[in-house]
């Protein structure tokens, strides 16, 4: 598979994962908070499934 996602989107995925996850060991939010290893493996790895059907990036192209 070929990286789909952009340098600010993997940073805020990982982020947002994170607080989601901390939000969810701390008990403030429900066990849906565990979506967040979603977004923080997604961040990582760089590539998002959901962008795929669609032939969505959000990498910057090179001329």
């Amino acid at each position: 598979m070929h990286i789909n996602t952009g340098t600010t989107d993997r940073i805020l995925r990982v982020l947002v994962g994170l607080a989601l996850i901390g939000a969810t060991l701390t008990g403030y939010i429900g066990p849906w908070g565990w979506l967040g290893a979603v977004l923080v493996v997604t961040g990582v790895v760089g590539v998002c499934p959901a962008y795929l059907p669609f032939g969505f990036s959000t990498c910057s192209t090179k001329k």
